[in-house]
């Protein structure tokens, strides 16, 4: 199956260890949607919104990865499924259940990020986009 990742699910070592049959296919970006942070573990997540897009990585994953991507995300208490079609192909990610107000991440999960933004090549001002949300 597809899947979409968009917060430290980026960082090829972390996904690998997580997912181990999982692929990094090649950066896409989720049309109407912009990158926020939120709730008590101060953790990405995406909203909907007209005229931006989520910059992220396509992975291929297997059926046991996504039930390891399940416990992590604390599928479905924490974050809920999300699928959006890219070329025809069913594309899944996740979505927070509960919507919290903007919470800047703690260094440690950001620097994840970066790393994750840097592997999949995609451009930082998105990400620096995102964290300038007031709080």
């Amino acid at each position: 199956m597809l899947y979409f990742a968009y917060g430290s699910n980026l960082n090829h070592f972390q996904m690998k260890r997580r997912c181990k049959d999982s692929i990094f296919i090649k950066k896409i970006k989720l049309k109407n949607f912009r990158l926020t942070f939120r709730s008590k573990y101060r953790a990405a997540d995406i909203e909907k919104k007209r005229n931006s897009f989520v910059p992220g990585g396509l992975f291929e994953i297997s059926k046991s990865d996504e039930k390891k991507l399940d416990v992590y995300e604390d599928f479905p208490i924490l974050y809920k499924k999300y699928y959006f079609s890219y070329y025809g192909k069913k594309v899944m990610t996740y979505t927070m259940v509960n919507k919290t107000v903007f919470r800047y991440p703690t260094r440690h999960y950001l620097n994840i990020v970066k790393k994750g933004y840097k592997d999949c090549k995609l451009e930082n001002k998105f990400l620096s986009l995102a964290l300038k949300e007031k709080i």
